[in-house]
């Protein structure tokens, strides 16, 4: 919105010309959406307190956390709203990417609005149903996926780039593309809304990762850092990084909130959109693989969850002494700030692994 009217303004006024930069308007974008959150913030938090919409808490988990009962959820709207008026303002309006990006985005939040309505509000614990929430994730998620299949227009598009090795690259077709990117997008939206279970500890990796992405989009939108780097040229994903920028600003104002001790939690309408967001970059870009690697906690979060589960159906025995992977550590005698800092530090080093692959290859 605010590029067409630069634009319009640049030719009469050279100056507004620099609004044309894709990597000035990623820096305003991460800047407005920051502004956004931290004006909204306040009084998003006092509505949510005032019309009691609580987080629950399981009395058999660490008894630490029994004192954030009642304290205000779906704060994760909070993220959407911000990101997606500060996406608004400075995309290319007619980029078709960001637009499936931002809509899969809305969708899967929307799907997190109502399971955590139902929850909160309704006093429902078993919120959305499983099957349903799982269906409308399905729904979106290949809607999402098979239009980019549909546009694409080169192989490139959909091949599996192999990290670290520069002219390993696997094609997948349409087909191959769709299921992979289906699983891509559900699963990571899944693995963030596992990962959200303590005070920080989902929103800081995903301002890294997004971070780190809107790098990636950048260098796959352009033709001359794309065929130096040995990346394939996407035309047109690099305005991705604007959605991404908007993504870690709203993110950082967030944490502002929902640091240790917690004002106000993410919810399952912020976790499940901001898990999709990234899958679906990811997938644009060309960079799965890299994103398994980079969003490592989310991963081993997801996966300590499913171990414990087959082993208790199994064999009637955990293998470890609460799920997701987190709480473990806090009953094995972790501070939560302690955990949450440390798989902070982790994700960071995951994300500095993912960022090489951009020059070891």
């Amino acid at each position: 919105m605010l590029l067409e009217l630069a634009e319009w303004l640049g030719e009469s006024i050279r100056a507004f010309n620099v609004f044309s930069y894709l990597t000035l308007r990623a820096v305003l974008a991460a800047l407005t959406a920051l502004l956004i959150s931290f004006f909204v913030g306040p009084a998003m938090i006092r509505k949510l307190t005032a019309y009691k919409i609580g987080q629950s808490v399981r009395d058999d988990g660490p008894q630490s956390h029994l004192v954030k009962r009642g304290t205000p959820t779906m704060g994760g709207a909070l993220i959407l709203v911000s990101v997606a008026i500060t996406t608004l303002l400075w995309m290319d309006l007619q980029n078709r990417y960001v637009w499936i990006c931002l809509l899969t985005t809305l969708g899967f939040g929307a799907v997190g609005w109502v399971d955590d309505w139902r929850k909160v509000v309704h006093r429902n614990p078993k919120g959305l149903p499983a099957r349903w929430k799982f269906f409308w994730q399905s729904v979106i998620a290949a809607l999402a996926v098979a239009t980019l299949a549909w546009s694409a227009k080169l192989p490139q598009q959909t091949e599996l780039i192999v990290p670290f090795f520069k002219a390993v690259a696997i094609p997948l077709g349409t087909i191959g593309f769709v299921v992979l990117g289906y699983f891509v997008v559900v699963g990571t939206s899944n693995a963030v809304n596992l990962t959200d279970g303590l005070d920080g500890l989902a929103i800081m990796p995903t301002v890294m990762i997004a971070s780190a992405l809107a790098v990636f989009a950048y260098v796959t939108g352009n033709a001359v850092f794309s065929k130096y780097l040995g990346f394939p040229f996407i035309a047109g994903a690099g305005e991705l990084t604007v959605f991404c920028a908007a993504i870690a600003g709203a993110g950082l104002a967030f944490l502002w909130f929902n640091a240790y001790p917690a004002e106000v939690f993410m919810g399952d309408v912020g976790a499940l959109a901001l898990g999709a967001a990234l899958g679906m970059v990811a997938i644009v870009v060309r960079q799965e693989i890299v994103l398994l690697v980079m969003g490592g906690v989310f991963v081993v979060e997801t996966l300590s969850v499913m171990i414990q589960v087959a082993s208790f159906k199994l064999t009637g025995k955990r293998v470890f002494r609460m799920a997701p992977l987190h709480h473990h550590y806090e009953l094995k005698g972790w501070k939560e700030n302690q955990v949450v800092v440390r798989f902070w530090i982790i994700t960071m080093m995951l994300v500095l692994v993912g960022l090489s692959t951009l020059k070891l290859r």
